[in-house]
């Protein structure tokens, strides 16, 4: 005869908590828009001359460390003299020789001038809002209290320990899902005081205006072509980290994390319950 010595009692329904409020989801929802709608806009504005250059001046004839281009029907990426073929992917498209195909640019034609209205105006929306964002952040300390890493956290064990669950897909539970983690805390970090920061900056670098009110600026980052650079690899930057964050969203529950971010409300999510067993005692 067996005997099932599981508890058949159903487990309480996970808590829902107030997790992520009003300012700080406001800001999610207008800079994903604006950094989507840049990114976009900026491949427009890439495809007018598909070649990166370091220092002050960048030209045809220029030594550029990175190209992207075709060979008749096949584009190509050469990243520091190492040509890269990719095929119908990058470099060709039905309009023709365009580094970034048309359904990732905005506009979708070629279009230099459109392109650049697009991207100026969410330039300024994104640096009013990240501005306002980084204030309600350090007086609400929010910054501080949520977003900085403790000294536990800043150890290399725990990081790597951290590293280690992520990759093993096995998120935090119960009290330990109340507040980010530490690879969290370090891409929103990245995010918000090195991301949008140096964009921002390296977009005022290749303003001609901007170069005679602040000269500096081609100082700081070597020339208005080297900002060009930085620009484009800060852009490289923002589409890993959307990547990531996607799938991190998908598998730890898109339904609870959106809910989060739309309404701030969250269920934490419970350590799974142990495997029921069963014995056989002879009769």
């Amino acid at each position: 005869m067996e005997h099932a010595n599981a508890d058949n009692r159903t487990q309480p329904e996970a808590p829902l908590i107030y997790r992520t409020k009003l300012p700080v989801r406001i800001w999610h929802w207008i800079n994903a828009f604006s950094i989507f709608v840049m990114l976009m806009s900026g491949m427009s504005i890439f495809n007018a001359h598909p070649r990166l250059y370091w220092g002050q001046y960048g030209a045809n004839f220029d030594q550029p460390w990175l190209v992207i281009g075709n060979h008749g029907d096949s584009g190509f990426v050469n990243l520091l003299g190492v040509e890269l073929p990719v095929g119908g992917l990058l470099g060709v498209s039905s309009e023709g020789a365009r580094a970034f195909p048309p359904l990732l640019t905005i506009p979708s034609h070629y279009n230099l001038a459109g392109g650049r209205e697009w991207h100026f105006f969410f330039a300024w929306v994104l640096a009013v809002s990240a501005t306002l964002f980084l204030l309600y952040a350090l007086v609400s300390r929010h910054l501080q209290r949520d977003l900085a890493l403790t000294r536990a956290e800043m150890r290399p064990s725990h990081l790597w320990h951290d590293i280690k669950e992520h990759a093993r897909l096995r998120f935090p539970t119960g009290e330990a899902a109340r507040r980010y983690n530490p690879l969290q805390k370090i891409a929103y970090l990245a995010v918000i005081l090195i991301l949008i920061p140096t964009v921002i900056l390296t977009g005022l670098t290749m303003s001609p205006t901007m170069n005679a009110a602040w000269p500096w600026l081609l100082d700081l980052f070597g020339g208005r072509q080297s900002a060009r650079s930085i620009h484009f690899l800060c852009a490289l930057g923002f589409a890993a980290f959307i990547a990531v964050h996607l799938a991190m969203v998908l598998l730890a529950g898109p339904v609870n994390e959106l809910r989060s971010m739309i309404t701030g409300w969250y269920r934490l999510p419970q350590p799974k319950a142990p495997a029921t067993t069963m014995t056989e005692d002879a009769a």
